[in-house]
């Protein structure tokens, strides 16, 4: 019988994290960085989860190891492949039959395993009770094309604490942000990646995080977060409209006009149809600056009305031509002189 930890042993122990869970369930939400060995298929999984309810217990594990059987020696040869030194740390959604079979499978091989006690289930409970812990934060907010992004990385550089929720997201934070971007995680894999980085911050150090909405295309920020968020010091950047529109024509220009002209399609109701036709038109032309330009128009007055909005009270650093890194240096003084 493989040795079940405590969730913080399991996470702490040296190797890596093997989820045993279907594809469906592994994608829907898991322990970062966790490799899937599947005992069962998204089909096996269902097949013998109705034998359970309709049958029993006794024929649902009969007709699971004919499913397991057939792949023991894959299982062990996919192990030993994601396992070069440390333990195979294996879990389930309970911690359960799934996880102690295969860890028994691979401890039986030659290959050291330890199971999680309590499974997925338990590191997901820990993860939405890690986004609670109260923070020191330090937003910082700005027109889009600004920059944020570089900026949050230039001071993460520096030694200093970001939660790149943009990043995570794999989303910049508009109706364009999905392009050039992988596939966004679900909600709940959104939520278990802050965690993990949420609960290593020092409370005692401030924590830099980009001012967003709540939702970052389809991944939604923890309440408690973005509550924190609302209420935190605002640091607002101001730079020129040049700047700003050669910045995004870098990160926009060479994308597909198609998903441009798509993108632009699903604000349509807020730029209006003029707008939404001008727009169309010059990406038809290849005249992208021309487009974006008109974006940039109705993004500004979107953050600036909402900035109105809202009830927090905010600073605004104003430069022109600084690099991220000299942006990084602008932001520690400040931070320095409100410390």
């Amino acid at each position: 019988m493989a040795e079940a930890l405590e969730l913080a042993e399991f996470l702490a122990a040296p190797g890596v994290v093997l989820d045993v869970r279907s594809p469906g369930e592994y994608e829907q939400g898991r322990i970062p960085h966790a490799c899937n060995l599947p005992l069962f298929s998204n089909l096996e999984r269902a097949v013998v989860g109705t034998i359970y309810k309709q049958v029993g217990k006794e024929p649902a594990i009969a007709k699971g190891m004919e499913f397991v059987e057939p792949k023991f020696d894959e299982f062990i040869a996919t192990a030993k492949n994601y396992v070069h030194a440390g333990i195979a740390k294996v879990h389930c959604w309970r911690g359960g039959m799934r996880s102690s079979s295969m860890a028994w499978l691979l401890n039986s091989n030659g290959l050291a395993a330890i199971t999680l006690q309590g499974g997925y289930k338990t590191f997901r409970r820990w993860a939405l009770k890690a986004v609670e812990k109260p923070l020191q934060l330090l937003i910082l907010g700005g027109l889009t094309g600004s920059g944020k992004t570089d900026i949050l990385q230039a001071l993460k550089a520096k030694g200093e604490q970001v939660l790149d929720l943009e990043a995570i997201a794999h989303h910049r934070g508009s109706s364009f942000g999905l392009l050039n971007m992988p596939t966004q995680p679900s909600t709940e894999q959104f939520e278990n990646e802050i965690a993990l980085q949420w609960d290593s911050f020092d409370p005692n150090r401030p924590v830099w995080i980009e001012d967003e909405s709540r939702m970052i295309g389809s991944c939604k920020i923890p309440d408690a977060i973005f509550d924190q968020m609302r209420t935190a010091q605002l640091v607002i950047i101001e730079c020129s409209l040049t700047e700003r529109l050669a910045r995004l024509n870098q990160e926009y220009g060479n994308a597909n006009p198609s998903d441009l002209i798509t993108a632009t399609q699903r604000i349509h109701k807020h730029l209006g149809g003029t707008r939404t036709q001008e727009i169309i038109t010059n990406i038809h032309n290849n005249q992208i600056l021309d487009a974006i330009a008109i974006a940039l128009n109705y993004y500004d007055n979107t953050y600036k009305h909402a900035l109105g909005r809202r009830k927090q009270e905010y600073h605004t650093l104003s430069y022109d031509n600084l690099s991220a890194q000299q942006w990084a240096d602008v932001l520690l003084s400040f931070k320095a002189r409100c410390q």
